[in-house]
């Protein structure tokens, strides 16, 4: 035969075949150092092995079983099936009698198992193609000797020192394996079986050696595809772990419907790559026996706080997964219970605090304390978020047992808003204490002055001197007139409201006339008019008034002259504009403008002068706005009205 001739005449031709190149190189070395073997190719997968062995027809291929892409128990008939006088011999870091009788029903002539010193690989190998051939062949010759017979003697009793330690720990990890009241399972990366233990065996109810050479995906009751995406992750990623859930096959006739929770580990070569992967499968049936009592037990409890809308109160199960939920969570989260039921927790919680694992911790106290409460943002299914009340307790069944959470949350939104409000009504009243009291001092101070001089020397002063101190009594007079009715029309407007008695009202002369207010009040204070003769606006004349004060006292005070006030009538509204020659309102300040205390520099005033004007423009029907300064135009201040609101 040809495996005779071959062992007796000359060298054996083998075919490596190997996923680890460390692997395939010390065999290599070994085999060529033997004298014995001449190594015609290496592979790394099962498809690269059948190339080799139709190429070279090698007398023998040593096969690993645990490759990517095709691994050695499918590889093994096809290199049969295309060369039958090859011999295999696999050669695998897994064991077991059943992985055995598997391999030899497929046609291998032996199994050896990686443990193997390498020194004693050729041998074995030798000897398993006299086995299987029926023609008695020579022996090997003999091999060359480095030195005396007993000049390695120290060492080759180091080596099986080390061998017989190895072999101790391995047997201790197969007992432990074979002994483990939970199921274990060794499988090749595309996952079929080489090794499965009793308990493994006894949950799918068969006997481990009917499990060894199965696809596990077969067992897991339709979910192979989550275990081919499971297995994939692994071999493309560095992941230490991966866990999925199937129902377990029962014996026929069975009723109870049982669940396995599988935990995969990769076990990987010194390049990461994976060799395989060991599979632990554990009955979780009771656990979830647990959680449909603890559905059944929800739903008493919805029916109970259904009907509570003000607050959303729901379970979580021990890993934060939501498993009820009222019509409060509905109204205050926005999910439909199918939405939600099921879902990790943390989707309430805003992105950073998911990161940070907050709401984990949040679980963890409560469970460590008793109950944990707290206040903080939250985000709704729309993406909004809102302000909670939050109060996490933990439920333990009757066996002490800890089944849960209770999770009760409460919309506090609207009184935070309602206490941020009130302090910022409270900081406004501060500052316009502060700033009223700044704005009377001024003119009180010259009032006060001018009538002490007057008192004291009016006979001796001259006319001139005697007019300017009464100017500057009236203009301080003024201000305190137009304070006086900004406080007022302020005060009316965060009461009731402020009222408005429209009647007919002259155009020009409201225009007019509060130009010559403020040249009397200050004649250094030049107002051009330009208004028609004879629009006639129905308009509340005490407010149009007050606006346009306040529109020439913001343009005299913050702008440039010229200044100009005027009134037009369009063909659907009416405008009344106050312009100056000013740089216009600084950029950060022009987004709240007219906001009630919105004010600039250290003459900014009350901070109610336009927003006042813009509540009378908006009283009439129309709005105020604002144009900053332009090359051919100037800083702008315009109030329309709607065009009913004119006559004439």
């Amino acid at each position: 035969m040809e495996e005779r001739q071959v062992v007796a005449g000359g060298k054996v031709s083998v075919v490596l075949v190997d996923d680890s190149v460390d692997v395939r190189t010390l065999v290599r070395m070994r085999l060529e150092a033997s004298g014995l073997f001449d190594v015609k190719g290496e592979a790394a997968d099962g498809e690269q092995a059948i190339a080799l062995v139709i190429r070279h027809e090698p007398a023998l291929v040593l096969l690993d079983v645990s490759m990517p892409r095709m691994d050695g128990l499918e590889t093994l008939p096809s290199i049969l099936a295309v060369r039958p006088e090859t011999a295999v011999v696999m050669f695998s870091g897994f064991g077991g009698t059943h992985l055995v009788t598997e391999i030899r029903e497929l046609g291998a002539i032996d199994f050896i198992e990686k443990s193997i010193p390498l020194e004693q690989l050729p041998d074995r190998l030798l000897q398993s193609l006299r086995d299987r051939s029926p023609d008695p062949v020579a022996p090997p010759p003999p091999r060359p000797q480095d030195g005396p017979a007993d000049a390695g003697q120290p060492r080759l009793d180091a080596t099986r020192l080390e061998q017989e330690i190895l072999n101790e720990h391995l047997e201790g990890f197969r007992a432990l394996f074979d002994r483990a009241a939970i199921g274990m399972a060794t499988l090749t990366v595309h996952a079929t079986i080489v090794r499965a233990n009793d308990a493994l065996a006894e949950l799918m109810s068969c006997e481990p050696s009917d499990l060894v050479g199965v696809d596990y995906g077969q067992l897991t009751g339709g979910k192979g595809d989550v275990l081919d995406h499971r297995l994939e992750a692994l071999r493309t990623s560095q992941d230490r772990v991966a866990t999925f859930e199937h129902r377990i096959p029962g014996p026929p006739g069975a009723r109870d419907v049982r669940t396995a929770l599988v935990t995969l580990v990769p076990i990987r070569d010194s390049a990461g790559q994976m060799l395989y992967v060991f599979a632990q499968v554990q009955d979780i049936s009771a656990q979830r026996t647990a959680e449909d009592e603890l559905h059944r037990t929800e739903e008493k409890f919805r029916l109970l706080v259904a009907a509570v809308e003000e607050y959303a109160v729901f379970m979580l199960d021990t890993r934060g997964r939501v498993m009820s939920w009222n019509a409060g969570a509905r109204r205050i989260k926005g999910y439909e219970a199918a939405e939600i039921i099921g879902s990790d927790f943390r989707v309430f919680y805003p992105t950073e605090q998911q990161l940070t694992g907050h709401p984990q911790r949040n679980l963890e106290a409560a469970l460590r304390d008793g109950s944990f409460a707290e206040e903080g943002w939250r985000v709704r299914r729309d993406g909004t978020w809102f302000w909670a009340s939050v109060v996490i307790s933990p439920v333990h069944d009757d066996r002490g047992r800890h089944i849960g959470f209770a999770k009760v949350t409460r919309d506090q939104t609207e009184q935070r808003q309602n206490a941020e409000h009130r302090l910022e009504a409270m900081a406004e009243q501060a500052r316009l204490l502060a700033v009223t009291a700044h704005e009377l001092r001024n003119p009180t101070a010259v009032i006060d002055g001018s009538a002490h001089a007057l008192q004291m020397s009016e006979g001796q002063m001259a006319a001139a001197e005697r007019d300017q101190l009464f100017r500057g009594i009236r203009s301080s007079a003024e201000r305190l007139r137009r304070l006086a009715a900004d406080l007022t029309a302020a005060s009316q407007l965060q009461g009731p409201g402020m009222q408005f008695r429209r009647q007919s009202v002259s155009l020009p002369e409201l225009v007019r006339g509060a130009a010559a207010r403020r040249e009397a009040a200050s004649p250094a204070a030049q107002v051009g008019v330009d208004v028609p003769d004879r629009a006639v606006l129905e308009a509340d004349e005490v407010r149009i008034a007050q606006a346009i004060d306040n529109l020439l006292d913001n343009a005299l005070r913050h702008g440039a002259a010229p200044v100009t006030v005027g009134a037009h009538v369009r063909d659907d509204h009416v405008e009344l504009r106050v312009t100056d020659a000013g740089h216009g309102v600084p950029d950060e300040l022009v987004s709240r403008l007219f906001d009630r205390f919105a004010a600039a520099g250290a003459t900014g005033g009350t901070g109610l002068g336009l927003y006042l004007v813009r509540e009378i423009a908006r009283g009439h029907g129309g709005e105020v706005v604002y144009e900053p300064p332009a090359q051919d135009s100037p800083t702008t201040f315009l109030i329309r009205f709607p065009v009913a609101a004119a006559i004439g």
